[in-house]
C-alpha cells in the first residue's frame, strides 16, 4: 500500500526529483522492509514523504516529509528528551527527537530544510524543529525553521519550548 502512495506522489510531483526514475525508486524499496516501515510511519503521521534528491556522499535517495505544513501528528513537542525532563510545568506530550527516533527517521538539517523549500512553499503557518548543533544545544537552545513573507527563516528557542504549530520534519536515505 505505501508503495502505491509513494508512486502516486512521485508521479504528481516530478519537479521534486529530476533525473530520478520510478524504476530506481522501486528497486531500492523492493525487499527493504525497514525503509517501507519507516515511510509508512512517516505517512501515517501526516508527513507525505517524497523524494527530494540524492545524497551526495552515499548516492542514496532522500525521502523527506513534503506535507505543506509540519505534519499534524508531530506537533506540540519540545526539542529533545533532555528538555522534556526539565519541563516540569505544563510539559508537552513528548519531544521531536524521541518521536523521530521512534519513527525511524532523522530530523532534517537546516541545509535539507532549505533544499525542501527550494522545491515549493512549506510551513507557511507552522514551523519545524531542525537538527541543532551540540554547541547551541549545550546552552539550552534549539533551532527551528519556517517560511514567512516569501523567505525561509531559521530561529532559535529554548529547547523546552513547544507550540501547537511547531513540530518536526523527517527524512530517510534509501
Amino acid at each position: 500500500m505505501i508503495v502505491d502512495i509513494l508512486k502516486k506522489r512521485f508521479e504528481e510531483n516530478v519537479s521534486r526529483h529530476p533525473g530520478i526514475a520510478w524504476e530506481e525508486v522501486l528497486e531500492r524499496l523492493n525487499g527493504n522492509e525497514k525503509a517501507l516501515e519507516i515511510l509508512s510511519r512517516m505517512e501515517e503521521s501526516g508527513g507525505e514523504p517524497d523524494i527530494i534528491g540524492r545524497d551526495e556522499k552515499s548516492g542514496k535517495l532522500i525521502f523527506c516529509d513534503c506535507s505543506k505544513e509540519t505534519p499534524a501528528g508531530r506537533r506540540s513537542l519540545c526539542y529533545d528528551d533532555e528538555a522534556l525532563k526539565k519541563r516540569t510545568k505544563n510539559p508537552p506530550s513528548g519531544s521531536a527527537l524521541a518521536q523521530a527516533e521512534e519513527t525511524g527517521a532523522s530530523i532534517v538539517t537546516e541545509e535539507m530544510y532549505r533544499a525542501l523549500q527550494s522545491l515549493g512553499e512549506f510551513d507557511l503557518k507552522t514551523s519545524s524543529w531542525i537538527y541543532t548543533p551540540a554547541g547551541i544545544r549545550s546552552k539550552g537552545g534549539a533551532l527551528f525553521c519556517e517560511r514567512r513573507y516569501g523567505t525561509v527563516f531559521t530561529f532559535h528557542n529554548g529547547a523546552d519550548s513547544y507550540y501547537s504549530v511547531r513540530g518536526w520534519r523527517g527524512y530517510i536515505l534509501v
